[in-house]
């Protein structure tokens, strides 16, 4: 049994839930007080982050290595692509996530208003301008739903928590984002704390 140590209101860790559910296998959800984070934590991550992920002897942290993992150990449906060029180039788009737009998270969370603001530009800014691929395609990468939808679909969510305002240009993320959030994999791995983030 996996168990999967997750941040309630944590956006990494909603990345990890939203791809157990859609592999559709057994597994347990370990809800973790990010505010108040037991040594246990500490002692499985060195960073004391979440999400983490327990496998019998294995134990791993980053969001995306766990999703990978759990792709290729459960392949059906596959997230990532099978052709490693096109592997490659989902790899280069997470780690693009994670320097352009969710590296601003602390950011927002925690900085002054004007450090705040900064980054929220930030964020409007790069999603505004990947916006028009959804006016051809579906996902991320064409018509399948893979590991990239997954990864900026807990951002998409909290724009309005985090005070994002996207422009009428970024119209088509927007509906893209209504297309990621309807999936029955995404409403099941909603905590009530993600639920209370959206009216």
């Amino acid at each position: 049994m996996m168990i999967l140590y997750s941040g309630t209101a944590c956006p990494f860790s909603q990345r990890c839930r939203i791809v157990l559910f859609e592999k559709g296998m057994d597994f347990e959800i370990k809800d973790v007080d990010m505010h108040d984070k037991s040594d246990e934590i500490a002692a499985m991550n060195p960073y004391n982050q979440l999400p983490i992920l327990v496998e019998r002897d294995l134990t791993l942290y980053e969001s995306n290595i766990i999703n990978e993992y759990i792709d290729e150990r459960f392949p059906h449906p596959q997230l990532m692509p099978a052709d490693p060029v096109m592997r490659a180039r989902a790899r280069l788009f997470l780690h693009n996530f994670e320097r352009d737009l969710f590296s601003q998270l602390p950011d927002i969370v925690n900085g002054t208003p004007k450090v705040a603001e900064k980054a929220r530009a930030i964020v409007r800014d790069n999603l505004t301008q990947i916006a028009p691929i959804f006016n051809k395609q579906k996902y991320m990468l064409g018509d399948d739903y893979s590991m990239l939808d997954v990864a900026i679909a807990p951002l998409l969510w909290r724009l309005d928590h985090y005070g994002i305002q996207l422009p009428k240009p970024a119209t088509p993320l927007l509906k893209y984002a209504e297309r990621l959030f309807s999936r029955p994999a995404f409403i099941e791995a909603l905590t009530p704390v993600e639920k209370s983030m959206r009216k």
